[in-house]
């Protein structure tokens, strides 16, 4: 949900810095020099914020990925848990019915 979150901002962002940009060139008080500057000004800003956005993002995949990792290992740790259970009770069982054959055998 956090990164449908970060797309929207994302998304808002670039319509605002457009949207800002068209303004500013339609009622821009300055010279064309300036506008320019003032544009460029800007799209170094959008820039350098896409770059810590996508290097933010990257490190929550990051965290991501090792919190799956952990949740595969312990469950992965649970299974082996469980079927060497399962082995032991089914030893258990085998052992109990070899004895039982055994004493049927011996009281025929």
């Amino acid at each position: 949900m956090s990164e449908n979150n970060g797309s929207t901002n994302l998304l808002y962002f670039l319509a605002g810095a457009s949207i800002g940009a068209v303004v500013a060139l339609l009622y821009a008080p300055q010279s064309g020099k300036k506008t320019r500057e003032y544009i460029s000004d800007r799209a170094e800003e959008g820039k350098d914020y896409l770059k810590d956005r996508s290097k933010e993002l990257r490190e929550q995949a990051g965290d991501y990925v090792e919190r799956g990792k952990d949740l595969v290992s312990q469950q992965v740790e649970r299974g082996k848990d469980l079927v060497a259970r399962q082995k032991e009770q089914l030893s258990a069982a085998l052992e109990a019915v070899k004895d039982g054959y055994k004493e049927a055998k011996k009281s025929h």
